[in-house]
């Protein structure tokens, strides 16, 4: 017994370094996808229209409105405010962009994914789907852990709780 009181302090605090990474390596990717997205609004447009999913004026509201909600979902998770809320927003995009690139590989269309800004249609077989979907399946990943354990070393999440947390020293700052 006296190995588990010294092994679960040390447990959680190995959690909140790791959420404190996820937490960090997803909103980093989010605000330069979404930065290099914001500086060329039309090549988003252009990105988002060539998987042929929505009409063109929904896909022109979409091309214009993902690298801003990128860049929020971002900052939040970079500061660690409204972490679990943020990571369960980034998990359904993240699915959403998987499910948006298998059905462009199923449908046999070319396309840049234009992730991290330019896409639209490319040259057959300058296609990088299935590395686009394992980064975004370890993305997902990232995502989840954040929501199962959003806790987490340099966060605002925790100066923001309106009730003390159990077992939560000044040391997890």
């Amino acid at each position: 017994m006296s190995s588990t009181i010294v092994t679960e302090p040390r447990l959680a605090a190995a959690a909140s370094w790791v959420s404190t990474g996820a937490r960090l390596v997803l909103g980093a990717v989010f605000v330069v996808a979404g930065g290099l997205k914001v500086i060329d609004p039309q090549s988003s447009v252009t990105a988002v229209r060539a998987y042929r999913l929505l009409p063109a004026s929904v896909a022109t509201i979409v091309g214009w409105g993902l690298p801003f909600a990128e860049i929020a979902l971002g900052i939040l998770l970079i500061a660690g405010v409204a972490t679990r809320v943020a990571a369960a927003a980034s998990a359904v995009l993240l699915i959403v962009f998987m499910a948006a690139l298998a059905s462009a590989a199923a449908r046999g269309l070319s396309i840049d994914c234009g992730c991290f800004g330019g896409g639209g249609d490319v040259a057959p077989g300058q296609t990088a789907y299935g590395i686009e979907i394992v980064r975004d399946v370890g993305l997902l990943l990232l995502a989840a852990w954040l929501v199962w354990h959003p806790s987490s070393r340099l966060a605002l999440d925790r100066f923001m709780s309106a009730e003390p947390q159990a077992g939560k020293s000044s040391e997890h700052f």
